[in-house]
């Protein structure tokens, strides 16, 4: 789950103020169970040895694996014994308000749907398994989980200051799509990444793709894809360093910065990044063309 441009938006029918709805596990199908067990199979052997450690252990401490879609009730009791955030079912996008206070009070939404059995490669509103399978793990490990809070209070601060936009890079180059370095090498811990089985493989091992050293203004100057595989990815140096950088940066004057200088595009290099690939963006080019989207 992500920011959404839906501010002016009413809970719909069943669902609280705060948009929550029951998840109504009881009701999740023998197909739907297994159409989990399916994805999670697939992605939990791919991830093996590209998933970051702290991804890695989330999946196992919270028992992922067991048999179909977690139950977010067993599953919050999990959390909040291991970092005090738990699991609650909303019925799509939120506005941006109730996305920010949730998080900022440990409170993770994720939808309750799961795809089809036709849809396994690309879905493009996340599910139960993007948002479970591909948020929940991290938020197992106490300093991911509270640059995760920082992130949505600083949310909250930021809805007077017009630059939502802007804040919105910042989750999607990390929390979405996020590389990080590990041991010497980059290892996946974006949520779009890990729970995409052609992404795990192309945000690594692709020529096509650029990889930069993050950077907290170049990542909000630049624009990213919604509809495709990304074109640049940004590789933090640890958690802990990007916890860092967002509790203590005054985000009111980076805002007035941001407003004076023009936007990147996805694929740009500027002479100042810190190149870890220069990519070809040969698949992006195939994709301008009209090649089949990889899922």
């Amino acid at each position: 789950m992500q920011p959404a441009d839906v501010s002016t938006a009413s809970p719909p029918p069943g669902a609280a103020p705060d948009w929550i709805i029951p998840q109504d596990w009881s009701r999740y199908t023998g197909e739907e169970h297994a159409t989990w067990d399916r994805l999670f199979e697939r992605q939990a052997a791919q991830l093996q040895t590209r998933a970051a450690a702290g991804y890695l252990r989330g999946l196992d401490v919270l028992r992922l694996g067991h048999p179909g879609i977690p139950d977010f009730d067993v599953l919050s009791e999990r959390l909040m014994d291991l970092t005090g955030w738990r699991v609650v079912a909303v019925p799509g996008l939120v506005p941006d308000e109730v996305f920010f206070r949730h998080l900022a009070n440990r409170t993770f939404v994720a939808g309750r749907f799961i795809r089809r059995p036709d849809q396994l490669d690309y879905l493009e509103e996340p599910d139960v398994f993007h948002d479970v399978f591909g948020h929940v793990p991290l938020l197992a490990d106490p300093v991911y989980a509270d640059y995760l809070q920082a992130y949505g209070e600083g949310g909250l601060r930021s809805l007077g200051f017009d630059s939502l936009d802007h804040l919105a890079r910042l989750y999607w180059y990390t929390v979405e799509f996020g590389l990080i370095r590990e041991g010497g090498a980059l290892k996946l811990f974006g949520a779009g990444i890990v729970s995409s089985h052609g992404e795990s493989a192309f945000a690594l091992d692709d020529a096509s793709p650029n990889r930069l050293g993050f950077d907290l203004m170049r990542v909000m100057r630049t624009r990213y894809r919604i509809d495709d595989y990304q074109q640049t990815y940004f590789v933090i140096d640890s958690f802990e360093d990007l916890l860092r950088r967002t509790l203590e940066t005054d985000f009111a004057p980076l805002y007035g910065e941001l407003a004076s200088l023009s936007d990147l595009a996805p694929e740009t290099v500027l002479p100042g990044d810190r190149v870890i690939h220069r990519g070809t963006q040969a698949w992006a080019q195939s994709r301008a063309r009209g090649a089949p989207n990889g899922g």
